[in-house]
């Protein structure tokens, strides 16, 4: 199975990685409309998170109405803005500019209320240091109630790694491991440039390296999962993720862990 997908920027919705086949608990997908276009969708038996990648966009549903949300040119431009809509929602985006979002779902049944999360409610943490140094941002976490979805943005500057030391998040070990599948979606400034992907695990069954673009998905359906940028690029990935619970335990690498201590 190929872990890797570049869906291009076709117009519209398209879906690129569908629950239930490559992972059990995510979905991903990606709307893009032209200014004045709308798109409307029905969560039957799935959460959602709409991140706003690029652009502005109204978004309206039952107890929702947010007007003139999203704003940032790119990713790189600002923190982002996000809804959040329970199972059983139905919702309109319509776009005031060239926009793009991306969905994360994940199914379930669990019944919940819609949330506008604003730039002001995500949380900026600075974490590791030289050689693998990096920005992540918490948007979907445990302040907002949801079923299982947790979503967030991770930037790394040139030349950096991150998800490093390599951990893993594909079994449950009380206190120390959680179960969570996850899904990057990717950007690169400039935009020509690229970064590495890489999968592995100890038993050797996942031993895979991706060059990734603007626009690239990677599936993390087990493994460890690090990420590093070109020098002279810097990379961002939205990283979603759901499985056992919402809280997140991730498990380095032994072999690795000690470059913490340096």
């Amino acid at each position: 199975m190929r872990l890797h997908r570049r869906p291009g920027r076709a117009p519209g919705y398209t879906q690129v990685v569908v629950p239930g086949r490559e992972l059990q608990t995510l979905g991903f997908g990606l709307l893009r409309l032209q200014p004045g276009e709308s798109y409307s969708g029905s969560l039957d038996g799935v959460e959602a998170c709409l991140v706003i990648i690029s652009g502005t966009c109204d978004i309206a549903g039952p107890g929702l109405d947010c007007k003139e949300i999203g704003r940032r040119t790119s990713v790189f431009a600002g923190k982002a803005y996000s809804v959040y809509l329970p199972s059983g929602s139905t919702y309109t985006v319509t776009a005031r500019t060239a926009v793009e979002v991306a969905v994360a779902t994940s199914p379930t049944r669990e019944a919940g209320q819609p949330k506008l999360i604003t730039p002001d409610d995500v949380v900026v943490n600075q974490r590791g240091k030289p050689g693998f140094a990096r920005e992540v941002h918490d948007i979907l976490d445990a302040r907002t109630p949801a079923a299982r979805l947790v979503v967030g943005e991770t930037f790394n500057s040139a030349g950096e790694w991150s998800s490093y030391p390599p951990h893993k998040h594909d079994e449950t070990i009380p206190d120390k491991e959680a179960r969570m599948e996850e899904v990057y979606f990717f950007q690169v400034e400039p935009e020509q440039g690229f970064g590495v992907q890489v999968l592995y695990s100890n038993d050797g069954a996942l031993d895979e390296a991706y060059m990734v673009k603007k626009g690239d998905v990677t599936i993390l359906p087990f493994g460890y999962h690090p990420v590093a940028a070109a020098p002279g690029y810097r990379v961002y990935y939205l990283w979603i993720m759901a499985g056992e619970g919402r809280t997140l335990i991730p498990n380095d690498d032994p072999a690795h862990a000690w470059v913490k201590n340096v």
